[in-house]
């Protein structure tokens, strides 16, 4: 009958952490002007280096802005507007993301929706102005690209990401027409809803169905739902997760830990 891949966007097909930390750099200026005030160049560059360390624990892209201030208050306390910060390492925000998120949001006075349109208009305006920088600031993992193009499976893309953007890259860096009905992206949902949206379509009905993710999280609320027990699994371990995430979903019958090139070939 053939197979049904759902694809998510940022850590399985695209390395976006650069421009995504640039961005947050970008809309942490806009949102937080006085804190950036005596920021130099290379404690920017420190930041941004440390976003890769700890993009594994974004969701949503708004949370980028969030941690770019938190690294910053780690190095600079006397803008500290939370404890929260006080001897804070990058293996402390990678272990307890999930607990400081609400201390920091509710600390700094923040809301959710704002920071996303922030975010979002931040990235419209540098595409805008200057989309060479903005699609260079991005890139497809190896193979990926004609993975899609030459894909015999049905593909959906299943992101947070909002979905002009992940569209807009797949045709600028890897030449692929994906159509907008098939991507869902921030604001379809949660994943496991758009699952069974997809597995309930009469047109999918005998497909044997793929969902391809890098969080471990992710796939877990999966895991969850006994209504999605027809999707096989998958975590990529090129993605933005941990080694020691990648350990746990090892252990889990329901998930493979795949490799790349694997996923590639199973494209195709």
């Amino acid at each position: 009958m053939g197979d049904l891949y759902a694809l998510d966007f940022d850590g399985v097909l695209c390395d976006s952490c650069g421009e995504s930390s640039l961005s947050a750099v970008k809309a942490a200026k806009v949102r937080w002007p006085d804190l950036f005030e005596g920021v130099d160049s290379a404690l920017e560059e420190w930041i941004v280096d440390q976003m890769h360390i700890v993009r594994p624990v974004v969701e949503t892209g708004y949370e980028n802005l969030l941690l770019v201030r938190l690294l910053l208050e780690t190095k600079i306390p006397s803008i500290r507007k939370s404890s929260v910060a006080e001897g804070l390492t990058v293996d402390g925000i990678l272990e307890s993301w999930a607990k400081i998120k609400p201390v920091i949001m509710k600390a700094w006075d923040e809301d959710k929706d704002a920071l996303i349109d922030l975010f979002g208009n931040v990235r419209d305006d540098w595409i805008n102005k200057d989309l060479t920088t903005w699609i260079g600031a991005n890139r497809f993992y190896p193979g990926v690209s004609d993975a899609l193009k030459f894909a015999s499976s049905k593909i959906y893309i299943v992101t947070t990401k909002q979905g002009r953007f992940a569209e807009a890259l797949l045709r600028e860096i890897a030449g692929v027409i994906i159509p907008s009905e098939r991507i869902y992206g921030l604001g379809s949902g949660p994943k496991v809803e758009v699952l069974k949206l997809l597995q309930d379509k009469p047109e999918h009905q005998g497909l044997t169905l793929h969902f391809v993710e890098d969080r471990l999280a992710t796939l877990k609320n999966v895991i969850k739902e006994p209504e999605l027990d027809k999707w096989n699994l998958y975590l990529g371990n090129w993605g933005y997760n941990t080694e020691k995430e990648r350990a746990e979903a090892a252990s889990i019958p329901r998930i493979q830990v795949i490799e790349l090139s694997t996923f590639s070939n199973k494209l195709k």
